[in-house]
């Protein structure tokens, strides 16, 4: 009996040990952007999405009379004093980017403004339209702006941003921040531009990602974070991982009971 028991205990033992060596790791694999020397510059303004083809955009004319922008706001007059910002914002009518960089306006017709910013974008209307209308406003928001965050974080997903500035720390912080188990040395960045498709690696434990060209996101990026060398090896033990915590469950209750 008693050697059974020390069987049944260095057993647990030993299972109790490799979980804890599975699911540990060192300061330095786990700690965001830590100290160096590094110095940060990062300007949001060099890295500034820019307007690609099909993407979809809301563009709300307004101007000091508003009855001079109707025309221009075609779904405006289903608008009331009464209805909410969200609804108003709902109403609003989209536009999309064609296949050669245009979208196509009330009055203006085709305007060209791919490969532009959303406020140089904003900028070209307000010039076109004020052949029509004096000192005209023009909101324009993308509709479209989706990042997906895939691997090992807590919510994996696709989210839609409501602006057109987002990092990679918001991207995951959104997506409910990395599990242990990811390695934040190699977040890998997938990125596509006129239907091009480029991949970026991350080290998200180093300073210097702050002043990479791919520390902001642009609309349509995908972020992977791929799980470190413990998760693989667990994954690999699969369903034997679980058959032998059960028989080292078994054992110590049969245990208990003959040793009674």
């Amino acid at each position: 009996m008693r050697l059974i028991s020390k069987y049944g205990l260095a057993l647990v033992q030993l299972a109790f040990v490799l979980m804890i060596f599975s699911s540990c790791g060192t300061r330095k694999s786990m700690v965001y952007l830590q100290p160096d020397s590094t110095q940060v510059n990062t300007v949001f303004e060099q890295y500034i999405p820019k307007i690609q083809k099909n993407d979809i955009l809301t563009i709300a004319v307004t101007a000091a009379d508003p009855k001079v922008t109707v025309p221009f706001n075609p779904l405006s007059s289903l608008a009331s004093g009464n209805m909410s910002q969200a609804v108003d914002l709902a109403l609003r009518p989209t536009y999309t980017v064609d296949g050669n960089g245009d979208i196509t306006l009330p009055m203006l017709g085709k305007v060209k403004i791919e490969g532009l910013t959303r406020l140089e974008a904003i900028e070209k209307l307000r010039t076109e339209l004020s052949q029509y209308i004096k000192d005209p406003g023009v909101n324009m928001n993308f509709v479209n702006f989706r990042v997906s965050v895939l691997g090992e974080v807590a919510k994996p997903g696709s989210f839609i941003i409501p602006t057109d500035r987002v990092t990679v720390l918001e991207a995951l912080g959104m997506a409910g921040d990395m599990t242990i188990r990811g390695v934040r040395h190699n977040v890998t960045l997938i990125r596509e531009v006129d239907g091009k498709k480029s991949v970026h690696h991350l080290d998200l434990t180093k300073q210097e990602t702050l002043n990479s060209p791919y520390y902001y996101l642009v609309q349509n990026d995908v972020l992977y974070v791929e799980p470190n060398k413990a998760q693989i090896n667990n994954s690999k033990l699969g369903a034997n991982t679980n058959i032998i915590i059960s028989i080292a469950g078994l054992l110590i209750t049969v245990i208990s009971v003959l040793t009674r």
